[in-house]
C-alpha cells in the first residue's frame, strides 16, 4: 500500500493533496478518509489506494499513520516562562477561592480575567 505526507487539506472545500513517497501528487477528498477522523495536517503521514480519478490519481481508503505537526506546538512558551505564569495562575485562584468561602463570587472583570488565563494556559499545556 503506497504511503506518503499530506500536503495541503482545505476544511471548507474537502479536499487537499498528497505528495506520496514515490513522488507523486495524488488527490484526497474528504470522502477517502475514515468517518470522525479531523482533518488532517499538512505533514501527516497516510497510507492509501489509487485510483484513477477523472483528473488524475486520487487517493481511496486512507489511513493515518502519524498526525502532523501543530503549529501551537511551535509557539508554546518555555518551560521557564510557563512557571511564573502557573505561579500567577495560582494566586489569582487563592484569592477567588477566598471569596467563594465568603459566600459570593469575584466581581465580573476579575472572573474574565481568571477565565482568559484559565484558557491560555491550558492551550500552552495542551499544544
Amino acid at each position: 500500500m503506497p504511503t506518503g505526507k499530506v500536503k495541503w487539506f482545505d476544511d471548507d472545500k474537502g479536499f487537499g493533496f498528497i505528495a506520496s513517497d514515490e513522488g507523486a501528487e495524488v488527490f484526497l477528498h474528504a470522502s477517502a478518509l475514515p468517518a470522525g477522523t479531523p482533518s488532517p495536517r499538512p505533514g501527516t503521514k497516510v497510507e492509501f489506494s489509487i485510483a484513477d480519478g477523472r483528473r488524475g490519481p486520487s487517493a481511496m481508503a486512507v489511513t493515518i499513520v502519524e498526525q502532523g505537526p501543530t503549529v501551537s506546538q511551535g509557539l508554546r512558551k518555555k518551560p521557564e516562562e510557563m512557571t511564573v505564569i502557573v505561579e500567577d495562575l495560582i494566586k489569582m485562584l487563592d484569592s477567588v477561592s477566598t471569596s467563594l468561602r465568603k459566600g459570593h463570587y469575584p466581581e465580573a472583570a476579575k472572573g474574565k480575567k481568571v477565565a482568559a488565563l484559565l484558557r491560555a494556559v491550558a492551550e500552552q499545556l495542551d499544544a
